[in-house]
């Protein structure tokens, strides 16, 4: 007769195609069930925090919905910092954990709902007759409103038989997360009124893009009203690759965005933002836009995000953006002429490296930009969280938003950027995986390296941006007087590291070392290992995004 257990893991199982978790007492059952009677893979990490990582970052790259799990206690206590940064990037996954049992807690047990409640995720706990109705509402709730559910699977009742499974409806493939599509009452539709005249108006209109804009599809509705009213484009850091014309666009907007590029989105009289949130990195600590700019917004959050906006509409960002360009349309309206004659590309680019830093290291900036040249154009790039965010974000495009993924910013975490790797990699099956990540983050996380290079293989990559320091640190408390010592760590060899782990590593102390990406790159997949480039860069070179939060 099937258990609970099984009923949890085959009801998932029409929903999702991974799950990615430690294996513990808690939840042995259900992974026991998953593994022999469902189609659902297993991707096991090497920390309870990866498995949440995992998956946040497969949601990420696919826009499906996401599975984890982990054991009761220790093991759901170690997902804590992974399911924070999973409720603030609004990512839908269920997490399937044990619990205490339904007899009260043991003489080690903590409350895992208070704990999950506490960072914003809500649990459901299941019984022995309502186990696969449980799991429907869980995953419901992850779909409507976007976040990470915990499900509770109590000890004692893990291995009770539960009867029949419920016939269940199989999508065929795993859930598709649909965009939100609040209606547009009388006061959206004023705005959007106000919108249209002040674009129409515009003599230097800007529209800039977040990564909220990709998921609701809007893509195309945001060229076509680009096209419509003449209007520059740029994107926030996750929304890169939004606007297909890159005759008009200036690339990503803030601390990452060009010194060129800034300069011409400071001059726009009109900026209609959509799907970004206007965080103080995309605004330049509200610098982005001079201060006549009209600024609107457009997003799902319940209002305006940013003091300098002057008009919000709750909506669709596609939805908004057609209702715009129907309205220039009926009135005739005519694009501006701002963007014409204008050197765009040169605009885009970023700062030259000077080879080497005054300390004698690797300059960040000629290593990426060189770094750029050599990497695969099919890639997916995953980011740490940490100083080195700059120069990866400066230098290296990507094609869409979904193939930039930055777990842990939202949560300002550091540490989730080796265990984002298998997560992508199970995604995007044909794609190459690059990770940027930092050493303080690195050594934070080396237990999932080995995940990295089990799953990843022969399409990974991970760059160590290696300046023997916590750079964040240093560059705003170092400057200050405070002692160094807390902000420093010994040279380690990141590369004897991943050898030893099975991969090919790689030391970095002049841009020629990166030849051994070229000779990577032009090998057939089937005969690369997993290559970890230990770049030695110079901490004396400062991010500009850095150098604008130190100013602060």
């Amino acid at each position: 007769m099937p258990t609970v257990s099984a009923h949890v893991a085959h009801t998932l199982a029409h929903h999702i195609d991974t799950v990615f978790g430690v294996m513990g007492n808690g939840n042995a059952y259900f992974l026991d069930a998953l593994g022999r009677d469902t189609a659902s893979g297993f991707v096991a990490v090497r920390h309870e925090a990866a498995g949440v990582v995992a998956a946040d970052a497969h949601y990420r790259a696919c826009g499906r919905l996401a599975a984890a799990t982990a054991t009761y206690g220790a093991g759901f206590t170690n997902t804590l910092t992974a399911l924070a940064e999973a409720v603030q990037a609004r990512t839908p996954l269920v997490l399937i954990v044990g619990d205490e049992p339904t007899s009260g807690p043991r003489p080690w047990g903590v409350d895992q709902i208070a704990l999950a409640a506490a960072v914003g995720a809500r649990t459901y706990t299941v019984g022995h007759r309502d186990a696969a109705a449980t799991i429907v509402i869980a995953i419901e709730h992850a779909l409507t409103y976007r976040l990470p559910v915990v499900v509770g699977i109590p000890y004692d009742v893990a291995t009770r038989e539960a009867g029949p499974i419920p016939d269940a409806e199989a999508p065929g493939a795993a859930v598709q997360v649909t965009p939100e599509h609040p209606p547009l009452g009388a006061h959206a539709e004023a705005v959007i009124d106000r919108i249209a005249d002040a674009l129409a108006a515009a003599e230097r209109p800007v529209l800039l893009g977040g990564r909220g804009a990709w998921l609701a599809g809007a893509g195309a509705a945001l060229d076509d009203l680009a096209s419509l009213t003449g209007a520059l484009t740029t994107t926030s850091a996750l929304g890169r690759g939004l606007f297909s014309d890159r005759s008009r666009d200036l690339g990503v907007a803030g601390g990452f965005g060009a010194p060129g590029a800034m300069r011409l989105v400071a001059e726009a009289d009109v900026a209609v933002v959509f799907g970004a949130g206007l965080n103080q990195f995309t605004m330049r600590f509200g610098e982005l836009f001079a201060p006549g700019a009209r600024v609107f917004q457009v997003d799902l959050a319940p209002t305006a995000t940013h003091p300098h906006v002057g008009g919000y509409v709750r909506g669709d960002a596609a939805d908004v953006a057609t209702a715009i360009a129907d309205r220039l349309r009926a009135r005739g309206a005519t694009a501006s002429t701002w963007g014409n004659g204008l050197d765009l590309a040169a605009a885009r680019q970023q700062p030259a490296g000077q080879g080497l830093g005054p300390d004698g290291r690797l300059d960040p900036r000629t290593a990426a930009a060189r770094l750029a040249e050599l990497l695969p154009a099919d890639r997916v790039v995953v980011h740490d969280g940490g100083h080195f965010m700059g120069w990866s974000n400066m230098y290296w495009p990507v094609e869409s938003p979904d193939r930039m993924l930055m777990v842990g910013t939202a949560y300002q975490s550091i540490g989730l950027g080796f265990p984002s790797v298998p997560g992508a990699a199970v995604a995007r099956p044909d794609s190459a995986i690059v990770l940027s990540t930092g050493d303080g983050g690195g050594l934070m996380a080396l237990a999932d390296l080995e995940t990295a290079i089990r799953v990843a293989g022969g399409r990974g990559i991970a760059v160590v941006w290696n300046d023997a320091q916590y750079g964040a640190e240093v560059l705003n408390y170092g400057i200050k007087g405070l002692h160094p010592d807390p902000m420093l760590i010994p040279q380690v060899d990141f590369a004897a590291v991943a050898r030893g782990f099975g991969a090919e590593g790689v030391v970095v102390e002049s841009v020629d070392d990166l030849d051994a990406l070229a000779s990577w790159v032009a090998r057939p997949e089937s005969d690369r290992l997993f290559l970890l480039l230990d770049l030695r860069v110079s901490a004396a070179v400062v991010a500009p995004f850095w150098e604008e939060i130190a100013a602060r």
